[in-house]
């Protein structure tokens, strides 16, 4: 006896949440290996660590933004 609960707003076309799991864990991925990456450019310390953070940020904003549309379900 395992009936599925209706989700709001799941009656209307174009409801489905478009989170696509294996695209997202490719956009990470990509990100994280290009801030692994990043460290060992040759840049100036300083300038690794930069290109680190905003990499790892955009990673971040990813998920955030993964996380926010699943909630809308």
């Amino acid at each position: 006896m395992s009936t599925s609960i209706p989700r709001p707003g799941q009656h209307l076309p174009g409801s489905q949440p478009g989170i696509e799991p294996d695209r997202l864990h490719a956009a990470v991925d990509g990100l994280l290996t290009r801030a692994r990456d990043a460290a060992g450019d040759g840049h100036d310390r300083a300038v690794a660590i930069s290109r680190q953070a905003q990499l790892l940020e955009q990673a971040h904003d990813v998920l955030v933004q993964a996380l926010a549309t699943v909630d809308k379900v």
